[in-house]
C-alpha cells in the first residue's frame, strides 16, 4: 500500500505528463491551422487554373 502511495506520489510530481499534453495540444492547433491554409490555397489555386483553363481553350 505504501509503494503504491510513493509511486502515485511521484506521478504528480513529475512534470512529463503536463508537458505531453501542452506539446499535443501545440501540434493539434498546428495541424488545424495547416489544414486551413491548405484549403484556402487549394480554393485560390483552383479558381485560378479554372480561368486560364477557359482564358486558352479554344472556342
Amino acid at each position: 500500500m505504501r509503494n503504491s502511495l510513493k509511486t502515485v506520489v511521484e506521478f504528480l510530481k513529475r512534470e512529463d505528463g503536463p508537458t505531453a499534453v501542452e506539446y499535443a495540444v501545440m501540434l493539434a492547433l498546428i495541424v488545424v491551422v495547416c489544414i486551413a491554409a491548405i484549403t484556402a490555397i487549394g480554393s485560390a489555386s483552383n479558381q485560378t487554373f479554372s480561368s486560364v483553363g477557359s482564358a486558352i481553350k479554344p472556342s
